[in-house]
């Protein structure tokens, strides 16, 4: 007999990873017949225990293993107090990595959208070299625009550079700012402060796509009349099926490696 998933939330991400796991021959259920799970996927980001997903956490079976994605500390409260396991499936770098992807096209969406000129010729200022800065840079090249990469680490310079990137260390932004009116930021730490802010032209856009704060001043960059957008959860937003799938397909790695699924 299949086993079966409780799937929380109701949103298209969370309805795409039903469907991915149905595929994969498991049994899907919602909250309301919980206590037939074996597994329970809550959505992403739970900072607070919804009434759903308390309701689901007092009907399951003890020992239902849940897995979410980046749950706060009340959700893993409650796991704890429930005696549930609880697995943080966005912890997983494969989801990471191929996260960037849907990220990255996201970025491009809002770039398009709020610049109302083509990345095409386009002169981009990429902060930071990770996953994420990666795949906005080469998308950006890829589309005609010029890329210019600042990052701290000299090996992800080199990186970028062998990518057909220009280069820069961090520290030299200053000096960069005023010939770019369109910077991505990547980096989950204030970089972006008020003096750096105002070495920008005045039409200039940023996207940040770091996790909150961010990495930009919003207030100082609002005080100087430049937009800054800091744009979170693009997958959920721009390609919710494709991040559910992606999610559906890190569980079942999840549980694979757990010995689950022989």
């Amino acid at each position: 007999m299949p086993k079966t998933f409780c799937v929380t939330g109701h949103d298209a991400r969370q309805r795409a990873a039903a469907q991915t796991l149905r595929g994969a021959g498991f049994r899907v259920i919602g909250p309301e017949a919980a206590v037939l799970a074996d597994y329970v996927l809550l959505p992403m980001s739970q900072e607070r225990v919804s009434d759903e997903v308390a309701r689901t956490l007092q009907a399951v079976r003890p020992g239902t293993l849940l897995l979410a994605g980046r749950p706060g500390e009340p959700l893993r409260r409650a796991a704890r107090e429930a005696d549930l396991p609880l697995v943080d499936y966005f912890s997983r770098p494969e989801l990471e990595c191929l996260n960037a992807v849907p990220t990255a096209e996201g970025c491009l969406s809002l770039l398009l959208q709020l610049r109302e000129r083509t990345v095409w010729e386009s002169d981009f200022l990429v902060l930071g070299y990770g996953r994420i800065g990666r795949a906005v840079a080469r998308r950006l090249e890829l589309l005609g625009g010029h890329v210019t990469v600042a990052a701290r680490s000299a090996e992800q310079r080199a990186n970028a550079r062998c990518a057909g990137h220009r280069a820069a260390p961090l520290n030299a932004v200053a000096g960069l700012l005023p010939g770019y009116d369109a910077v991505v930021n990547t980096i989950p730490a204030l970089v972006l402060t008020r003096p750096l802010l105002e070495q920008l032209p005045p039409e200039a856009l940023i996207i940040d796509l770091a996790s909150l704060p961010g990495g930009t001043d919003f207030a100082a960059a609002a005080a100087l009349g430049l937009h800054a957008e800091h744009a979170l959860a693009l997958p959920g937003k721009c390609a919710p099926r494709t991040a559910g799938a992606l999610i559906a397909q890190t569980v079942l790695t999840i549980l694979e490696e757990r010995g689950e699924l022989a």
